[in-house]
């Protein structure tokens, strides 16, 4: 890349290509770039009007993406880039200043922002809704808990599922469900361990695959039955892992990398939900 990046974000645009944004090495930078996988080549686009790290960015339907919060400048604010000019314009502030917060992108088109920190590290559990063709922010349903380091992921169902994160200043187990049908969330069954910093990748089948994190490292993995409601646990990763990445391929295997057992780590692997379920 043109910039050493790190708390930044990565979204594949309609167009193929790949936006990333944000982040910091030593500061917080606002520049953002394009990956062609064509060429294999990053080049350089327009500046964020704001510089961010541990922000969000969702692509919406109509192809925009939609990037909300971050630190260190005002964490309420949110732009739009625009792949078609490569511009960057303001849109409508989020009602709660937000940092490490989730952003899912709702069957209805709708994006739905939930939780991370305010300015002294207090997880929120608020949530709000921006619609697209406004760009308006209007409030929802409080989730349960105030929650950072957590993942929600969007089911088949168009139900969100929240697990994990930090609540009360340690791991928790806890997990609820967002109703886009009627703005409220639902605590559902804990998870088998607790969590932050984990991921949580939907799979071909519909349920959720939850691997590492938690402050004391693991390398378990488990899975959660959106039919059944209920969490179940897999086949042990090779490696403990927070702060990893995992990715939903198109064959239906799960690729996860990198991360820290402590230190950083270089090595791989591929979950097969079809071998061990």
């Amino acid at each position: 890349m043109n910039y050493v990046r790190m708390a930044h974000t990565a979204s594949v645009l309609t167009n193929g290509k790949v936006l990333v944004t944000g982040g910091y090495d030593v500061l917080t930078i606002n520049s953002a770039e394009l990956y062609d996988p064509s060429t294999g080549m990053w080049t350089a686009t327009a500046n964020m009007s704001y510089a961010r790290s541990y922000h969000t960015a969702t692509e919406l339907s109509n192809g925009k993406v939609l990037v909300v919060g971050g630190m260190p400048v005002d964490p309420n604010s949110a732009e739009l880039y625009d792949p078609s000019t490569e511009t960057w314009s303001n849109t409508g502030s989020l009602n709660d200043r937000r940092v490490g917060h989730t952003a899912s992108i709702l069957t209805n088109g709708k994006v739905l922002v939930t939780g991370g920190d305010m300015d002294e590290d207090i997880p929120l559990n608020s949530a709000e809704l921006y619609d697209p063709s406004t760009e308006n922010w209007t409030i929802t349903g409080d989730m349960n808990y105030g929650r950072s380091g957590y993942i929600a992921s969007l089911l088949t169902n168009g139900k969100v599922l929240v697990s994990g994160g930090e609540i009360d200043f340690d791991s928790s187990k806890g997990a609820e469900l967002y109703d886009p049908s009627t703005g409220i969330w639902t605590i559902i069954d804990n998870m088998i361990e607790a969590r932050q910093f984990h991921t949580a990748s939907v799979l071909t089948n519909g349920k959720v695959l939850v691997t590492g994190g938690s402050r004391d490292i693991l390398n378990s993995a488990e899975l959660y039955d959106p039919s059944a409601g209920t969490w179940t646990a897999t086949a042990n990763m090779s490696y403990a892992r927070s702060y990893h990445t995992a990715t939903v391929l198109s064959n239906g295997t799960v690729l996860v990398a990198g991360g820290s057992d402590d230190r950083s780590l270089n090595t791989a692997e591929l979950y097969s939900s079809f071998q061990t379920n």
